[in-house]
């Protein structure tokens, strides 16, 4: 397997694993913590805006470090 796509495999990887863990670490508890619909479809929007932030944050970091140790 060549570096190019090795690097591949562990990207798909990792998207694969943080939308995983977003489902249900974060979107299932908020969504099933309500009965109202529109409760739980609020709970969902106000999820993706935390999804949103933590890939803000890895994309900054990932920014950083191809910055400073390329």
């Amino acid at each position: 397997m060549s570096r190019p796509e090795l690097y591949n495999l562990l990207i798909v990887c990792a998207v694969v694993f943080a939308v995983a863990a977003f489902l249900w670490l974060i979107l299932w508890p908020a969504v099933n913590s309500f009965a109202r619909p529109w409760e739980r479809f609020a709970a969902g929007i106000l999820s993706l805006y935390v999804f949103a932030a933590l890939v803000a944050i890895g994309a900054v970091g990932a920014l950083v470090a191809v910055y400073f140790l390329a």
